[in-house]
């Protein structure tokens, strides 16, 4: 029995879930217990969105040391805008404007990668220099886009059932099917391979090229995805939708488990870190807790998380 529950508490996702919940038990405790349910709703319905966008960038962190996707913010505010004009308020147009935002996320990961491939430039700088290029074109293309989400999207992406948000339910599978991709496909194990040891998985016959481009691909399709799903949510696309998933998709990867150093990432954990934060800003806001103390906080957290496991890996 002792074996068992010392094997459970090893579990690095566990800890972020334990978080969440010792955040949500302050949170009634001060309120002394009126909207507790209501909470865990509102921070499923939330945490959806973080946990979209932190698959995709957790899958390019896993990569290595220097391997992030800061365009995401970007991204989500461009497809965003995409979809909503493509939609132009028609329920029998939904489908297509998801592909639309869909392609543009795939459009904007691509040439991520292109950049880094073709300029030998770091990912850090050069999703960085693609996010000032996509705003620029966002504020071009979406600055002042009064167009409203179908009827029918808005009602689907803020749907609930037995008081569970839909779009929580299908996330849930979606991650599911990520940690089965991450350890049981070709592609999964190529992305660890290459985290672990470049050089080594070169050697071993993997596709390193190939990974990577799939990778950076596949994180901007979900920020794509990720922006169409949250101008359906809020009702309406922004240039700013989705500027505080910067720091969300990072946070929920190294809050989850994942390590920031490659080779070994957590599916899991993204679920209890995404639901961590949003319970953690929705105990601030509770207490009358300004917004740059939320971030500060926020940060707070992410070095001591980021210390502790570089501590732990010393001592290893």
């Amino acid at each position: 029995m002792n074996a068992a529950l010392a094997k459970l508490f090893a579990k690095p996702w566990l800890w972020s879930f334990v978080g969440a919940f010792v955040v949500w038990l302050a949170a009634i405790l001060f309120t002394g217990g009126y909207g507790a349910g209501g909470m865990v709703t509102a921070a499923l319905a939330l945490a959806v969105f973080t946990v979209i966008v932190g698959v995709g960038q957790m899958f390019v962190i896993t990569l290595g040391p220097g391997n992030v996707d800061l365009s995401l913010p970007a991204n989500i505010g461009l497809a965003s805008a995409v979809a909503m004009k493509v939609m132009n308020g028609d329920d029998s147009l939904i489908a297509i404007g998801l592909l639309a935002a869909l392609g543009c996320g795939l459009a904007i990961g691509i040439a991520n990668y292109l950049l880094i491939w073709a300029l030998r430039i770091p990912p850090i700088i050069a999703t960085l220099s693609a996010s000032f290029i996509i705003q620029s074109i966002d504020i071009s293309y979406g600055r002042g886009l009064q167009i409203k989400p179908p009827p029918g999207f808005a009602d689907f992406t803020n749907a609930q059932v037995f008081g569970v948000p839909i779009l929580a339910i299908l996330t849930i599978l979606f991650t599911a099917g990520s940690a089965i991709a991450l350890q049981r496909t070709i592609y999964g194990r190529s992305v660890l391979a290459i985290g672990q040891n470049i050089r080594a998985a070169r050697l071993a016959g993997v596709k390193v090229a190939w990974t990577r481009f799939v990778t950076y691909a596949l994180c901007g399709t979900l920020g794509g995805l990720n922006g169409a799903l949250l101008a359906g949510y809020f009702r309406g696309a922004n240039v700013d939708i989705g500027n505080e998933y910067l720091l969300a998709s990072i946070a929920v990867v190294v809050i989850g488990g994942t390590s920031v150093a490659g080779g070994k990432a957590n599916v899991p954990g993204i679920w209890g870190a995404a639901l961590f934060l949003v319970l953690l800003l929705t105990m601030l806001n509770t207490f009358g807790v300004s917004a740059g103390v939320r971030l500060v906080m926020t940060g707070l957290i992410i070095v001591l998380v980021i210390t502790a496991a570089g501590g732990e890996k010393a001592a290893r």
